[in-house]
């Protein structure tokens, strides 16, 4: 008997499948979400994707234009709301990094450092870099429960059509800002790690606003 049928994707193979989709990129803010076309990308049958486009949608991330669905996006407010929960709830993770993380741990993060050094000059790589060094900070809090908060903060962070890393000048800037929180996490000083997570996420606010308002026309 084929093993087909037992390894046809499910409910949740599609809301990750989607929800991947959105966070690099595919689908932007305001792109238009049809089971048909979603199914056929993914070759999952509609139901599953009708279920996953349904969870997506009590999640906040799509909203409905008319009967169509869309990928969300978020306000001046909605974002500056955002960041102000990611800097407490990441600021949180960087102090109890300082406390609980391993010394592997520590040198894991050091390395993405320098190997992001050579990335400065790719946005697009530099921003997946980036995710993977965040998540890796968040779980080096070895705290089960404020690492499922912060994958709900970054889920959202996937509305936001672009990366502060695009920006000129940001990257290398970036780069240093996250040494200064390894070196705080790898002194044990979580004050310290607390405050270079906030200086980080305030400068990368700043950017982005800094960016979006250039972008306004009127």
């Amino acid at each position: 008997m084929s093993t087909l049928a037992t390894s046809r994707p499910t409910q949740r193979d599609a809301y990750d499948l989607i929800l991947e989709a959105i966070d690099v990129g595919v689908y932007k803010p305001g792109s238009r979400l049809v089971e048909s076309e979603l199914a056929e990308r993914f070759g999952v049958s509609r139901t599953p994707i009708r279920e996953a486009l349904q969870r997506l949608e009590t999640q906040s991330l799509l909203t409905r234009d008319g009967r169509s669905l869309i990928v969300a996006s978020l306000d001046h407010n909605q974002m500056a709301e955002l960041y102000v929960v990611r800097t407490q709830l990441e600021g949180l993770a960087a102090r109890l990094a300082a406390q609980h993380s391993s010394v592997e741990e520590v040198n894991l993060l050091q390395q993405m450092v320098e190997v992001d050094r050579g990335h400065v000059l790719d946005a697009a790589a530099l921003a997946r870099s980036n995710k993977r060094f965040h998540k890796q900070l968040h779980l080096a809090s070895h705290n089960r429960f404020l690492v499922q908060q912060l994958d709900l903060v970054y889920r959202s962070m996937a509305l936001l059509a672009t990366t502060s890393l695009a920006v000129e000048g940001r990257g290398p800037i970036a780069l240093d800002e996250h040494q200064s929180i390894v070196t705080a996490i790898s002194d044990r000083d979580g004050i310290a790690a607390y405050e270079a997570v906030k200086q980080h996420l305030s400068q990368a606010f700043v950017t982005r606003l800094k960016h979006d308002a250039e972008g306004q026309s009127y």
